[in-house]
């Protein structure tokens, strides 16, 4: 051992008691070497080794080898905990040659007034293969769908060129209108993969109008008005644009109207505070199951999928931003679709974040988007 950790080991400190009865695994840390101090018995469990033998061992020991995992870098995470937390993943080698994933918070504590870096480590090997496995999934369900959908609808259009009975006509038409729908799915499944997978750091804070405004724009000319009734501000980033896209298109789609008309409502909400933005639409009630079906603590089936994923879409990608979806049908006729965001403050002027016009008005617009 080197000196620092024959110091170390010859200090005694140990974690309290009480830190035995915690589900999470715990380490105390040297700031300076980085050694073992003491560990938790849920950590001995999680490495596979005892506190006695952890405090004999480097980091680098119990890291694995065949991953870019340092003992330097190890040092330095633990060193930097003195003046700042610390969180990130490493890859563990388990006494028995398992290899682990694990997530690591380390903070600085004192004991006996003395300065030390107390360690959380929490398991998450499941998590980072089931995450890869989406990953994965996403990517060959994309490939696939993309590649099959132009091959049905290549001979589609083949079909209803050389088809010599209507009923043929039709049958063709209907297949590319199957491999359309296809591709609809194909491009939601992409911009649900974009959402769990982006960053947060990605996120602009602006008023809330203009980012509808600008989704809005792309489906000029249509009748779609937008009230604004309470200035606020959201952090958002391209999955609010793909939430209120499907929302819009689904007003559209769904009308039975020859100019269906779209109304978006931005306000603040009077029970939470909360941005609250609302989409009301004249379309037919959207049907029980497709609303069950978002729930959690709903079984999908094949009687209860719904027809399509732009409502699982719209749902993930308002979680993504720390919100929440809410759909009510309307007495009588139409739906209302609630996105509701943590309000933000407006920042600086001049901060390099900040995205939006500066002829913002500070009272109530209103802006009608139609064909006339």
């Amino acid at each position: 051992m080197s000196n620092g950790r024959q110091q170390s080991a010859r200090d005694g400190v140990t974690l309290p008691d009480e830190f035995d009865t915690l589900q999470v695994g715990t380490v105390l840390h040297d700031p300076k070497t980085g050694a073992f101090l003491d560990v938790n018995t849920q950590l001995e469990e999680l490495y596979g080794y005892s506190a006695e033998a952890l405090r004999e061992m480097s980091f680098e020991e119990v890291s694995a080898n065949t991953y870019s995992y340092t003992q330097a870098e190890a040092l330095r995470r633990i060193a930097a905990a003195e003046d700042t937390p610390q969180a990130f993943e490493w890859r563990i080698k388990r006494a028995d040659g398992e290899l682990i994933w694990v997530s690591i918070n380390l903070t600085r504590i004192a004991i006996d007034g003395r300065p030390y870096v107390l360690g959380e480590v929490t398991d998450i090997t499941e998590y980072k293969h089931n995450d890869r496995r989406v990953s994965l999934f996403y990517r060959l369900l994309r490939h696939n769908l993309r590649n099959d959908i132009n091959v049905i609808s290549g001979f589609a259009d083949h079909v209803v060129g050389v088809a010599e009975t209507e009923a043929a006509r039709t049958s063709a038409e209907k297949i590319k209108t199957a491999a359309g729908d296809l591709s609809r799915v194909s491009e939601s499944v992409k911009q649900i993969e974009n959402t769990i997978t982006r960053e947060q750091s990605y996120w602009t804070r602006r008023p809330a109008v203009d980012v509808v405004a600008e989704t809005v724009e792309r489906f000029e000319p249509s009748n779609i008005e937008i009230d604004e009734r309470t200035e606020m501000w959201i952090a958002v980033d391209d999955a609010f644009d793909h939430a209120l896209t499907h929302a819009i298109e689904n007003a559209i789609v769904h009308a039975e109207t020859p100019e269906p008309s779209v109304r978006i409502v931005i306000e603040e909400s009077p029970n939470t505070g909360r941005v609250e933005i609302r989409i009301e639409d004249e379309c037919p009630l959207i049907p029980d199951m497709e609303i069950d079906a978002l729930s959690e603590h709903t079984e999908t089936t094949t009687t209860s999928h719904g027809s399509g994923v732009g409502l699982f879409v719209m749902k993930w990608c308002i979680e993504s931003l720390g919100g929440e979806l809410k759909i009510e049908r309307r007495s009588g006729r139409g739906n209302c679709v609630y996105f509701y965001l943590p309000p933000k403050e407006s920042p600086d002027p001049d901060s390099e974040i900040v995205s939006h016009t500066a002829r913002r008005p500070t009272e109530a617009v209103s802006r009608q988007r139609s064909t006339e």
